[in-house]
């Protein structure tokens, strides 16, 4: 690791200064029409989907090689790149080490350990648990929902988890924060840029049929791999009132300082630190969860990257291709593209981008916060291959939204753009 970061660095530094100076050539270099930056990208993906032990060096790897041809070939400047990038990348940095924290205090908090006794036996107790992973994400943040139902998956299945449940879990907090502003960093961008709330809610149209799609057959998987292990003899463990109280209170601050401040990591921190106070911290999870973390940012910084100045023209099958781009290309770009683009019906967007990430492992931050409590996901291979109902779900759930609700585009919402909305159909 460190010799990762030292790497970097070595190369960065420099890069830097000559990003300041303004004076490299502008127009790029493209191979038969397609920008060599797309295909470094497209290599970097192919390398971690090849090599997922070595994750992080493939991505630094990556990015490190897309800035230098960035800063060599076209008057990008870095500086200015990072002053509209950092906000987010810092969010990102803090919620993934943040909630690692919160996860681990969830798991000693002794509630997962009770939980068999409540669940329904069988495949129900697994698709409960899915059900409980996605309501969590529509009122507290994916990231968090996707954490909470791993810890518990570590206790009440003894950590031996299918991967299409993983794959599962993932998606129910992903397609369970796509209708909810205060559930995913893409609906909360849209918040904040002016869509209304009412305009994003019907995502959820898409993502509760898709919920029993692929949670009903992956809860089948898990209870055929290992079923909830519930020993009637076994000791109940009493309730460690401090540790869940410090559960509430990162939940409290998360969900707080993301509406009043549009940066939940501050007060996700300011709880974990408060809590140290009340009781031991669990401060070794954080270098568990560095290397993806630091892998996730790789990718957004990268993806950021691309020169990519608008998407097609907004329609329901445009919406629908952004689904699967998103499961490889980060969902924070491309919202951020949408918005300036306008034209959108951004409950179909939300759904699309938001469930969309599910398919791949590091296709959403949840997505890699979990591989960091479980590093077998760490497969694209095996997630796709063990969760294809993740990807047939998002189809399903699609066109299912898109017959009852339609496609609705509105008007560009920002003050003084008053170019007129596409017509609606159904």
């Amino acid at each position: 690791m460190k010799k990762i970061l030292a790497g970097v660095c070595a190369i960065l530094l420099p890069m830097i200064v000559v990003a300041s100076s303004g004076d490299a050539p502008s127009q790029g270099i493209a191979i038969a029409g397609i920008r060599l930056e797309f295909v470094l990208f497209a290599l970097t993906l192919v390398g971690v989907a090849l090599f997922h032990n070595r994750v992080l060096l493939v991505a630094a790897t990556g990015l490190i090689s897309i800035l230098a041809l960035e800063l060599f070939t076209t008057d990008f400047n870095l500086v200015h790149h990072l002053e509209h990038e950092w906000e987010i990348l810092l969010n990102l940095f803090g919620l993934l080490l943040g909630f690692s924290v919160l996860a681990k205090h969830f798991e000693e908090s002794g509630v997962p350990d009770n939980l068999p006794k409540i669940l329904p036996s069988g495949w129900k107790g697994g698709f409960a648990l899915l059900v409980l992973i996605f309501i969590m994400s529509a009122f507290l943040d994916n990231i968090a929902a996707a954490l909470i139902g791993g810890s518990i998956g570590l206790v009440i299945f003894r950590g031996n988890v299918h991967i299409g449940f993983l794959a599962a879990m993932v998606a129910a907090s992903n397609a369970g924060g796509a209708g909810s502003v205060v559930g995913d960093t893409t609906t909360t961008m849209m918040w904040i840029d002016g869509v209304a709330i009412e305009d994003v809610v019907h995502a959820f149209v898409g993502a509760i049929p898709a919920l029993f799609a692929f949670g009903i057959i992956a809860a089948k998987q898990q209870d055929r791999h290992q079923p909830i292990i519930k020993e009637v003899n076994a000791i109940v463990k009493p309730i460690d009132s401090k540790k869940l109280l410090i559960c509430v209170l990162i939940l409290i601050g998360a969900v707080s300082t993301n509406v009043l401040l549009d940066f939940p990591a501050a007060g996700v921190w300011a709880a974990i630190l408060i809590g140290a106070f009340i009781t031991e911290t669990p401060w070794k999870e954080i270098p568990t969860a560095l290397p993806g973390t630091l892998f996730l940012l790789s990718l957004v910084l990268a993806a950021s990257m691309m020169p990519v100045d608008q998407l097609p023209a907004a329609s329901w099958q445009s919406a629908f291709a952004l689904g699967f781009i998103s499961s490889i290309f980060d969902n924070i770009p491309l919202t951020k593209l949408a918005l300036d683009q306008g034209g959108y019906d951004w409950g179909v967007l939300a759904y699309s981008v938001g469930y969309g990430g599910s398919m791949v492992w590091f296709g959403s931050s949840a997505g890699v916060a979990l591989s960091n409590l479980y590093p077998q996901a760490k497969s694209v291979g095996n997630w796709v291959k063990n969760g294809w109902h993740v990807i047939v779900a998002y189809i399903i759930g699609f066109f299912i939204m898109l017959s009852i609700v339609g496609w609705h585009p509105h008007a560009p919402h920002r003050d003084g753009d008053t170019t007129p909305a596409a017509e609606s159909h159904h």
